[in-house]
């Protein structure tokens, strides 16, 4: 099963960090664009192994939701979540990039 925090446990210094790699940042620009998508869609020109990675370091900072589906996850923003947090930051972030 993965690990997703619950909305209390998302601390600002995690989602920053996380939002710090290109790779990453372009996965949540994806995301917001254009809602849900297969782990397996996105960044096709990233190594699987990589990709697991980033997975992994998003959803563990709370960024995103991975559900599976089949043999895929699913990835969605926690759009909700993060507004709630950190009112603004997904916007003024997507805006600038």
């Amino acid at each position: 099963m993965k690990h997703h925090p619950e909305r209390e446990q998302i601390r600002l210094e995690n989602v920053l960090l996380a939002l710090g790699n290109p790779i990453r940042l372009d996965v949540v620009k994806s995301l917001a664009e254009q809602g849900e998508q297969a782990c397996g869609t996105l960044r096709r020109d990233v190594a699987k192994s990589t990709m697991t990675h980033h997975w992994r370091v998003l959803r563990d900072s709370g960024i995103i939701w991975q559900r599976p589906q089949g043999r895929e996850n699913l990835i969605s923003l926690r759009r909700e979540d993060l507004d709630a947090l950190f009112p603004g930051l997904l916007e003024t972030l997507l805006k600038i990039i």
